[in-house]
This record gives structure tokens, sequence and C-alpha cells, in this order.
């Protein structure tokens, strides 16, 4: 069973959806109901020369938590888009909880 399948952003609690390359790590907050992206950010816009590691994608969770705060969104549902809940995947969340995310 797909995790699309399990998992829907709404309008009160949109989803936030994370996915990682060799080179960059990527997070969107986004409304399924609307099929609209409301805030999105990368570690590629934070620091273009650092590959990702803990520390950088701890950077992306706390700035898309600050992002989304500031959207009015406090509340989410947490998409790891089929990885494993360990390392870079692991420490975004983390990140996103300290700027203030609820999941």
């Amino acid at each position: 069973m797909g995790i699309r399948k399990r998992i829907e952003g709404t309008t009160v609690r949109p989803r936030l959806s994370v996915f990682k390359s060799n080179k960059a790590i990527y997070a969107q907050i986004i409304d399924d109901s609307k099929s609209h992206t409301i805030v999105a950010v990368s570690s590629v816009e934070l620091d273009k020369k650092s590959k990702v590691n803990v520390e950088t994608s701890k950077n992306v969770g706390k700035k898309v938590a600050e992002r989304a705060i500031a959207s009015g969104i406090d509340s989410i549902v947490f998409d790891r888009n089929g990885y494993l809940y360990h390392g870079n995947i692991k420490a975004l969340a983390e990140g996103a909880r300290e700027g203030g995310l609820k999941f």
C-alpha cells in the first residue's frame, strides 16, 4: 500500500513532504485538498556549497517551520516519502519540531 493512500494533508493539517538526493534535501508543506504548495525550502537555498548532512537537514527543518508559522500553520502531517526515519529525515523532523511545528 502506497504512502499517499494513508497520508493526506488538509487545510487544517497540511502535509510536510520530504525529498532527498545525494546533493540536497527538500521540504514542502502541501495542502492536498487544494493541490497547493504552501511553503517550500531546500538545502540549496540555504547553503549552495555543502552536501547534505544532519546539520543541514536540521536547518532546513527549522526554516520550513519558521515559514509555516509565518503562514499561519502550526500543525502538520509528516510524510517521509518512503525514506527510513533516521539520519537526515529524522534531523529534518526534529528541526521542524524545534521550530514550533506539531506532528
